[in-house]
């Protein structure tokens, strides 16, 4: 990842929606919001390697459904009970969520221990490439004070609406 991309990240992402609530409504407005966000997507995914920062997994909890955890679970070889005892609580709103970050299966070199058994919310993560992005805005600010091809991509989308 390039270090500029980083350190802009590092240095501009703190309050991210508090500081761009303009952006945020402008964009709520927007026709082609799928659209833009897909492209921007694919852009900044080729300049930047998610395992060179990680901050996602050092930072923060996936949500954990069941079958995430029948599959994690198996992929640790443990029982279900047994994995939830010793991996996850549920939250405020319910979830299933990672007693600790970071994320006990992350390896030292910022790779998933258990990457092809990982969960839904981790496979699918930083959301910046679905449908629907009109509905998951507010949480795509919030990501991008976590990770840097979000907060990149937002960036670039003010260029965009410039």
């Amino acid at each position: 990842m390039s270090i500029e991309l980083y350190q802009n990240w590092k240095e501009n992402s703190k309050d991210y929606l508090a500081h761009n609530k303009s952006f945020f409504h402008q964009l709520r407005k927007k026709k082609k919001l799928d659209d833009n966000f897909h492209a921007l997507d694919a852009e900044v995914f080729e300049k930047m390697d998610c395992l060179d920062c990680a901050n996602c997994c050092k930072t923060t909890s996936p949500i954990f459904q069941q079958s995430d955890i029948e599959r994690v679970s198996k992929a640790v070889k443990m029982k279900v009970p047994e994995f939830i005892d010793t991996y996850l609580h549920i939250d405020e709103d319910g979830d299933y969520v990672l007693n600790s970050a970071p994320c006990p299966f992350l390896g030292y070199d910022n790779k998933c221990i258990v990457y092809r058994s990982r969960p839904t919310a981790c496979r699918e993560y930083p959301h910046t490439n679905r449908k629907r992005m009109h509905q998951i805005l507010k949480k795509t600010f919030t990501n991008a004070e976590i990770c840097p091809a979000v907060y990149n991509i937002l960036e670039r989308m003010k260029d965009l609406e410039a």
